[in-house]
């Protein structure tokens, strides 16, 4: 057994030549790998009696660009080989749509020196083929194709914008560019049929005829069912499905990466089972002939359930990071086009407390760049405009703290206060004014009682 994704790329290139050999090439061997000169395996092929030397080259990857079909269409041509020839690509992932356009091509224009691909699904087919129990482990789910990573009729960074619009003291327009990432996660859709009936001796006490739809993360080694929500999302955008290009989508996104599939089909069908399992196992407690109560656990067998469908899709996952002077935002959603489901919105986030979610009022300060909730936002005093507390220089005038946005600004106010009338003072703190004037007013009053005036 070969676990294709536990072998080195040499060792690849090892079991290659034995496929190789056992579907019938002659002169099967290894270019030397010190400089293979993009030929891993050499090997000859006899037609019609005219004898043609093969030119292989293994990529023990995820993905396989145009690039690398026209680096083998180069060493092929020089290749020392008084005959035709040909080449191979294989791969234990899949290639991009240019590489497989690039070697159609060369097959339509009858070029001399015409290119075969074989992806990992292809390898599987052959391994049946010569009986080679070729058992890729990590990606037996082969899929390319993909939920849109963002609405074509917009930017990509116009969710980043959208979250923004409600924040105070900034506008869209004034946004640096976020650096964007992609990743390509890979779910699968389940569907299976649960029917059960559980008997004893009153008759039928508990039945199951449920059909059940879910999505699961396929994560490598530990699949985990989606949230509704996220499910919802894929559920609603099966059909409108795109080809994987990552090269296509490095020119929209800063960086792009693609997630593998990390277990069989039929793992797959295998983990759905037991969850269905455990999800409607249930105790019923029903009452027997002799009138006493009793409780039993009603577990479905595997027999009872069938999965009926799995549908492999990738479901891109989008983190923006805006840089706000001292201060990072990260946005991360799931897309299918124009939907989205948001996994972390560290916009409407509070930058010093614990804050968070679209009920609070959010002010962006454009001292430090910190956007911060109702209770760290203060108004500058000397400008007016608002700041955090976080950055504040403060000082206590007529009792009361006041924010400024530096050392400079503090002391040009203090410079303005010492020049104040009494008044003018008394009114930074409007509050204790306010209470100087009743009380200085009850006073008033409290004497011309006491004098016997009112």
């Amino acid at each position: 057994m070969a676990i294709l994704d536990d072998l080195s790329g040499f060792e690849f290139e090892d079991l290659m030549e034995d496929v190789f050999r056992n579907l019938g090439y002659e002169n099967v061997r290894q270019a030397k790998r010190t400089a293979d000169e993009g030929r891993d395996i050499i090997m000859e092929e006899v037609i019609d009696e005219t004898r043609r030397a093969i030119i292989v080259e293994c990529k023990h990857t995820g993905t396989v660009g145009r690039p690398v079909v026209q680096k083998l269409h180069s060493a092929i041509a020089t290749f020392d080989f008084d005959g035709p020839k040909r080449g191979i690509v294989v791969t234990t992932g899949r290639f991009t749509s240019p590489a497989q356009e690039y070697a159609d091509r060369l097959q339509q224009n009858d070029d001399p020196y015409p290119i075969e691909l074989l992806d990992g699904e292809d390898l599987r087919e052959i391994a049946d083929e010569i009986g080679l129990d070729l058992y890729n482990g990590r990606i037996e789910i082969l899929c390319d194709e993909t939920l849109r990573p963002y609405d074509p009729a917009a930017n990509v960074d116009a969710p980043v914008q959208e979250a923004f619009r409600d924040i105070e003291n900034i506008e869209a327009a004034d946004l640096p560019e976020p650096h964007s990432r992609v990743t390509f996660r890979p779910v699968v859709e389940v569907t299976a049929d649960t029917n059960a009936v559980f008997e004893t001796s009153v008759g039928v006490i508990h039945r199951i005829n449920d059909r059940t739809q879910f999505v699961v993360h396929a994560a490598r080694g530990h699949p985990k069912v989606a949230d509704d929500d996220v499910a919802t999302l894929v559920a609603e955008n099966f059909h409108a499905t795109i080809d994987l290009d990552t090269e296509q989508f490095t020119e929209v996104f800063d960086d792009v990466e693609e997630r593998r599939f990390g277990q069989t089909q039929t793992e797959y069908k295998e983990w759905a089972v037991e969850r269905l399992q455990d999800y409607h196992t249930t105790t019923v407690t029903y009452t027997g002939d002799n009138n006493v109560t009793y409780n039993k656990t009603c577990e479905p067998n595997r027999s009872d359930i069938s999965v009926q469908l799995i549908e492999p899709v990738y479901l891109p996952k989008v983190r923006h990071k805006t840089d706000l002077q001292e201060y990072i935002y990260p946005y991360e959603y799931y897309a299918a086009g124009p939907s989205r489901v948001t996994a972390e919105d560290g916009i409407h986030q509070c930058v010093h407390c614990d804050t968070t979610g679209g009920d609070e009022t959010y002010t962006y300060c454009p001292n430090c760049g910190a956007i911060a909730c109702s209770s760290h936002i203060k108004t500058e005093r000397l400008e007016g405009e608002p700041i955090c507390t976080g950055c504040a220089v403060t000082e206590r005038f007529a009792l009361k703290t006041k924010y400024f946005y530096d050392d400079q600004n503090l002391e040009t106010f203090r410079q303005e206060y010492a020049e104040m009338p009494l008044h003018e003072k008394a009114m930074e703190n409007k509050l204790l004014a306010g209470g100087s004037v009743v009380a200085t007013l009850l006073l008033v009053v409290g004497l011309l009682v006491i004098g016997g005036i009112i």
